[in-house]
């Protein structure tokens, strides 16, 4: 523990650092703890990493408040910080996550009345666990083999960690042995369980400036793209247009940042496009580059064929639950490894087809543009990533957890 604290300690100099530079002083207090109401109002402390990991655990965090709860929402990123914002909850506070040293953390759960702490799938800080004064819950806990390695070398500290667990519901079958074995008991092992599985679309019309534009059919998208894979995806596009010649692509990079570079690769390309950060119609374009942030649903539906990116590289693949349930037809590349129980009944039910090429990645969206074809996969999809376990189920252990 005790290299841990220090390394911990290097680490947050550096940031109190930098935030000092850039006078950032409202950031700092959250990272140091120092944002506390001290109101005497006892609350639910729920962490999460960044926006996926928010976005899964949401319809639990609205069943909690719905149950009475009072939620502090800690987050790493920024981005994630501004989404909990948006979704304007009741009785919930949502503040940046503090470093997890001894005092700061013991600031945060005095400041803030914490009974409870419920962390998301791999963010796992074992100040906050072993020192958290009621239940420590860890919901779609994930541990690839590699990670489970490097806990191994710290196998004292990772034992006592798991130890004080009350109750971790794994992601997958492979997660929750290696968790059992670095030290989680019997009695704190829930079912394996998948948040995203939650994944409920959100009530976002599509606007009727692009509902005409597209025919979902001879439309398909390039979902959370990363550099190096647009290259592909634009080749592709052209080799499948040689036979479904009315065939449009949405290309939605990961990080609307980098639009100006995609732009760039479309139009060496020689393919025509339209972007809508700009506001141009997509109108006859051959490629839409949608870099925008938050408005993935809105492709969802007009595209009848899904490629998940972030599987091309060594990203580990995105979510298949979302496209999935809008009942759109799912490609992917081979590293999927973020996802890789989901992604495996999608193989054993037929339910995706996963390429590895431009050719490859051409056959198969020429061959989801035939409408029947497109159903029937995207039910296909919806039918393999059902869990066997419900929200209902889940919450109740959560209560029962907590005590509640």
């Amino acid at each position: 523990m005790l290299l841990y604290r220090l390394l911990m300690m290097v680490l947050a100099g550096g940031m109190v650092g930098k935030l000092c530079l850039r006078r950032d002083w409202t950031t700092l207090g959250d990272r140091l703890g120092r944002s506390g109401p001290k109101d005497g109002v006892a609350r639910l402390w729920i962490h999460a990493a960044s926006n996926g990991e928010l976005g899964s655990v949401k319809p639990v965090i609205d069943a909690l408040i719905a149950d009475g709860w009072h939620v502090l929402i800690t987050v790493n990123t920024p981005s994630a910080r501004d989404m909990a914002i948006r979704w304007a909850l009741p009785h919930t506070d949502i503040r940046l996550a503090p470093v997890d040293l001894p005092h700061v953390v013991q600031r945060m759960f005095r400041a803030w009345t914490v009974t409870a702490y419920i962390t998301v799938e791999t963010d796992v800080w074992p100040q906050r666990i072993l020192t958290c004064p009621g239940p420590v819950l860890v919901l779609g806990g994930r541990l690839t083999e590699r990670s489970a390695k490097g806990w191994a070398r710290f196998a004292a500290l990772t034992a006592r960690v798991l130890d004080r667990v009350d109750y971790l519901s794994a992601q997958d079958a492979a997660s929750q042995t290696r968790f059992r074995k670095l030290g989680l008991r019997d009695a704190a092992t829930g079912p394996v369980f998948d948040l995203k599985a939650l994944y409920t679309p959100p009530e976002m019309p599509v606007p009727a400036d692009l509902e005409d534009q597209f025919d979902r059919h001879s439309t398909w998208l390039a979902a959370s793209t990363h550099a190096g894979e647009e290259a592909v995806i634009l080749d592709a596009h052209k080799r499948a247009r040689d036979s479904v010649p009315q065939l449009k692509l949405i290309l939605a990079p990961r990080h609307p940042k980098r639009g100006d570079d995609i732009a760039d690769l479309i139009e060496a390309s020689g393919l025509s496009y339209a972007r809508r950060s700009k506001g141009t119609p997509p109108d006859t374009a051959d490629v839409y580059l949608a870099d925008t942030f938050g408005e993935m649903p809105i492709w969802y539906q007009l595209a009848g064929t899904t490629f998940i990116a972030g599987s091309l590289s060594d990203r580990g693949g995105h979510t298949p639950y979302e496209p999935a349930a809008f009942a759109s037809a799912l490609l992917h590349g081979p590293d999927v490894h973020n996802f890789r129980a989901a992604y495996g009944r999608l193989q054993d039910h037929d339910a995706a087809i996963m390429i590895s090429s431009a050719d490859a990645l051409a056959k198969g969206v020429v061959a989801l543009s035939d409408p029947a074809k497109q159903a029937q996969m995207g039910q296909a999809a919806q039918a393999a990533l059902r869990q066997d376990t419900d929200l209902e189920t889940l919450l109740r252990d959560i209560n029962t957890a907590l005590g509640a």
